[in-house]
Order: C-alpha cells, then structure tokens, then sequence
C-alpha cells in the first residue's frame, strides 16, 4: 500500500510494513487476525505478506 494516501497508484500487495497503521489494519482484517498476531508473524519471518500468509495458517 502507498505510503502517502493522497497518491493514487498501484500498491505494493507483496510487502508489510508495521509502520504504517493503515496497512497494518489492512492486512489484519485481510488475514482476520489481531494486529498483535500480525505483527508477531512479520517478526518471524519477516514483512512478505506470502511468507506472513504462511506462517498465520502454520500458528492456526
């Protein structure tokens, strides 16, 4: 996702990042988890969202 909202664009659906709260909220409810779940997985095995995906159904 773009980190300015105002530019209109294609975002980048391959990456999180934990810093910016709206893509946090987004991939939460994307992945239906808690923010505190998704940021526990992006530690362990870093911000690719297929990894993140991964380890998410591996915690379930």
């Amino acid at each position: 996702m773009p980190d300015d909202l105002t530019k209109r664009g294609s975002p980048d659906r391959s990456r999180i990042s934990l810093l910016e709260p709206h893509e946090v909220q987004y991939w939460a409810d994307k992945f239906n988890v808690s923010k505190e779940r998704l940021s526990e997985a992006v530690r362990n095995v870093g911000h690719s969202a297929d990894a993140v995906e991964r380890e998410l159904k591996r915690l379930s």
